[in-house]
């Protein structure tokens, strides 16, 4: 599983058993975040979470970093038998733009905040995989 943190939002993704295809799961407001997790967990096997780290172009944490880092310290509070990992996420945002904006869906669904947010979720997690392996 993967998380693309944010203030307000937060985007998830998950792979597929094989660990090999990243897939947007949903957005959830982030100050629903723990509950969610915890029902997701209860109903769906997570052996690890990724947690995208906000990363300025030089590689130097951004203000958002330590909102992160508070995230990671009560994931592995709440969830003590889960890896939790992260990678840099710099650039995923755009990313999931440009393939939002590519993929021919109607404009006005190409602006909803929680597409990008899960589609960035999922290259988080795809970009973990392909490093992984």
């Amino acid at each position: 599983m993967a998380l693309d943190y944010g203030e307000r939002r937060t985007g998830i993704a998950v792979t597929d058993p094989l660990q090999i295809i990243a897939t947007p799961l949903t957005t959830v407001e982030t100050k629903d975040l723990f509950s969610f997790l915890q029902n997701y967990f209860q109903k769906e096997e997570v052996e690890e979470i990724v947690v995208g780290m906000p990363m300025d172009l030089r590689g130097n944490p951004t203000h958002g970093t330590p909102l992160v880092a508070r995230v990671l310290e009560e994931l592995a509070k709440k969830f003590p038998d889960l890896r939790i990992n992260t990678i840099d996420e710099r650039f995923t945002s755009k990313i999931a733009k440009r393939a939002i904006a590519q993929s021919g869906m109607p404009k006005n669904k190409r602006k909803d905040k929680k597409l990008v947010d899960k589609t960035s979720a999922s290259l988080i997690l795809q970009t973990y995989l392909e490093k992984k392996s």
